[in-house]
């Protein structure tokens, strides 16, 4: 399986970064009033937003060959920066690349990384 790449300094974000836990919770109403509730999912999913800025050319080749290669739809693993718990059935959100380059040596990206429910 493919591990998403990380920068020369080893890490996989750079700051603003942004992490979500999501919990899905299931109500059922009953005609008396009372509700049940139950999870959707076993545990809870991790989504991260990561900003990435002051690229390099090489760094930049990464990660968007790395989006090339696995687009959308081909899983991967993923090293949450909070923790450093990694989680194997990673996707990215969104059709596009989108990359600017500042200058020669500068770039900037922004992909958003969502655990997939197994």
């Amino acid at each position: 399986m493919a591990i998403f790449p990380t920068l020369k300094t080893g890490a996989v974000t750079q700051y603003p970064a942004q992490r979500q836990i999501i919990f899905r919770t299931q109500v059922v109403e009953f005609i008396d009033g009372q509700q049940q509730r139950y999870r959707e999912y076993p545990r809870a999913l991790h989504r991260w937003v990561v900003t990435l800025d002051q690229l390099d050319a090489g760094e930049l080749r990464a990660v968007s060959g790395f989006f090339e290669t696995q687009g959308t739809v081909n899983a991967f693993s993923f090293t949450d920066p909070w923790d450093g718990s990694v989680y194997g059935n990673c996707t990215i959100e969104g059709a596009e690349f989108q990359m600017k380059v500042l200058d020669e040596w500068c770039g900037q990206t922004q992909l958003t990384i969502r655990e997939n429910r197994t």
